[in-house]
């Protein structure tokens, strides 16, 4: 859960960034942040948080109360830098383009595939081909605990 404390910090950056006042980022705010921009993903995440299409990121809306559940917040967020299409699923083509950003030539398609495959079978408990929500949060939940 956020804090007072890391509520007023994060509100804190987010101004810094928003120069034009305009309560969203532009995606040259967005990216003015030296970690975004070496990082594969990013327009995946504009993506998401670009929600009117724009080409503005807008954090309107997406406020955390001390109610809310962070990590289940964090998990959607990862969930939907896969599920390209929106559908509620990854699919195994989907799983693909988005390993295939983050590694780019570093393997070969065939390689990459048979990571894809091998994630699903072990992700798919229902057996339906794809990953759900549920499906992907048991996954993340199994590493987390794993690096903690």
């Amino acid at each position: 859960l956020f804090d007072a404390d890391e509520i007023k910090r994060l509100g804190k950056r987010f101004k810094k960034l928003d120069l034009d006042n305009s309560g969203s980022l532009s995606v040259e705010e967005f990216m003015s942040l030296p970690e975004l921009q070496q990082n594969p993903l990013v327009q995946r995440v504009i993506d998401i948080f670009d929600t009117d299409g724009n080409g503005e990121v807008d954090f309107k809306g997406k406020k955390f109360s001390s109610k809310d559940n962070k990590h289940v917040y964090v998990g959607r967020v990862a969930f939907r830098i896969y599920d390209m299409d929106k559908d509620g699923y990854i699919s195994n083509g989907e799983l693909f383009q988005v390993l295939k950003m983050m590694v780019g030539n570093n393997l070969k398609d065939t390689q990459l595939q048979q990571i894809v495959d091998k994630t699903i079978i072990n992700a798919d408990k229902d057996g339906d081909g794809r990953i759900s929500f549920e499906e992907f949060c048991a996954v993340i939940s199994v590493h987390l605990k794993l690096s903690s």
